[in-house]
């Protein structure tokens, strides 16, 4: 804890915060505001209609219900905090924000938009956030008349349960606006962690080519079940291609996409994920993934006619759990050490940190970090550059291995 402590100082007295205005009342928008007002803020949303509104007050009250059923919030605390959170469907209100949080939908174009618009309706001394999980918060302040009040602010679903928060710096961002997103962090009791700016940033950027590795192994003939249960055995809360339904499928392809054209061949992936797409599989959102939902499905159960979709058809190989485990793990391993050597991690406590608390990386590993440092920056290195001569470029090591393996160096 007191290395989180120490990873982002913030001046004594931290500063204020009494309004944060949300760009969107989605589940993220909604439930950024509702963790506000629970801490004391006022908090308002905007969003295009009075129906998105409502949805958006709707869900922070269910959050709100759940705790006063369960005896941890009196009928009378709830609606004290809702009384602290309101809509609108213009600017009206913006005037008196400290802080506009936008969760708009990953869209270059409206982000750059929304974000000139606020500008005009807030004071000059307003710090705009963007909640991305991929675009660089540079292209989305392109436009901006004050770029050094522009950052990142990555937040995690859902957004009450969730302990991590991930500040993005651009070159422009100022001290000061730094300050009030780790204070706005803080208040509402998130593990905070300060990055710098680039395609998926940390923890997207680590964890996408984890990801994309599972989807490899499908693509090799691999079973769903078997790669989830080989992960969770590992220490993972939850499987790769669960996790793929519950992000999205065609939001991970996007993301993909991003990284993919930022990083070339390191993030290559398989043909099959456009071919579930076009199949209308979007995962959990839609109710067709890689697993079946529904009123008459019981327990966890593969779609089974997913595999229709992938190369060897039902024909699925056994492959040894441990060779699933090392290819994820070390996926995830050298993106991390990418990201540090890159500077987009300025210490590699923020990459531990970011991965146990927003990732759900095995907390008894300490961390990508960490872990190298238990396995030898030299055994890391000679696995992937055993994965690499057997699976091609993604698993082109990070430059920084070789230098602390050849130095016998620790990052800890």
């Amino acid at each position: 804890t007191q290395d989180i402590k120490r990873a982002v100082p913030l001046p004594e007295p931290p500063p204020e915060i009494n309004e944060v205005c949300m760009l969107g009342a989605g589940l993220m928008g909604a439930g950024i505001a509702g963790i506000a007002a629970d801490n004391g803020m006022r908090a308002r949303m905007k969003d295009r209609d009075d129906a998105a509104i409502g949805r958006g007050l709707a869900y922070v009250r269910g959050i709100w219900n759940e705790r006063r059923k369960r005896g941890s919030l009196s009928g009378r605390d709830l609606e004290q905090r809702m009384e602290r959170v309101s809509g609108t469907t213009d600017y009206s209100g913006f005037r008196q924000a400290e802080l506009v949080i936008e969760a708009v939908f990953e869209d270059l174009e409206l982000k750059r938009r929304v974000l000139k618009e606020t500008e005009d309706a807030t004071s000059e001394s307003c710090v705009f956030a963007s909640n991305t999980s991929s675009l660089p918060i540079t292209d989305i302040a392109a436009n901006a008349r004050r770029k050094d009040l522009v950052l990142g602010m990555h937040f995690f679903s859902p957004v009450h349960k969730m302990p991590l928060l991930e500040i993005i710096e651009t070159k422009d961002t100022t001290r000061r606006a730094t300050e009030v997103a780790v204070a706005f962090g803080r208040r509402i009791g998130k593990h905070v962690i300060v990055v710098g700016d680039g395609p998926g940033f940390f923890t997207t950027r680590a964890l996408s080519p984890y990801m994309n590795e599972a989807a490899h192994l499908l693509e090799e003939g691999v079973s769903v079940e078997a790669i989830d249960r080989a992960m969770k055995d590992f220490g993972f809360p939850v499987g790769p291609i669960t996790l793929l339904d519950e992000v999205c499928i065609d939001v991970g392809a996007k993301v993909q996409k991003i990284l993919h054209h930022a990083f070339g061949a390191r993030m290559d992936p398989p043909p099959s994920m456009a071919k579930l797409i076009a199949d209308g599989r979007l995962g959990r959102k839609n109710g067709k993934g890689f697993y079946r939902y529904g009123d008459g499905v019981k327990g966890k159960e593969v779609d089974a006619s997913v595999y229709a979709l992938l190369p060897d058809g039902a024909s699925r190989k056994n492959l040894d759990a441990r060779i699933i485990q090392e290819r994820l793990f070390h996926a995830f391993l050298n993106e991390s050490a990418y990201c540090l050597q890159e500077g987009i991690l300025r210490k590699p406590v923020d990459g531990d940190v970011g991965a146990i608390f927003g990732l759900g990386f095995p907390p008894w590993w300490g961390g990508p970090f960490r872990a190298i440092d238990k396995l030898g920056a030299r055994n890391v290195l000679d696995t992937l550059t055993r994965l690499q001569q057997q699976h091609g470029a993604r698993f082109d090591p990070a430059p920084i291995l070789a230098e602390y393996a050849s130095a016998g160096r620790k990052f800890y």
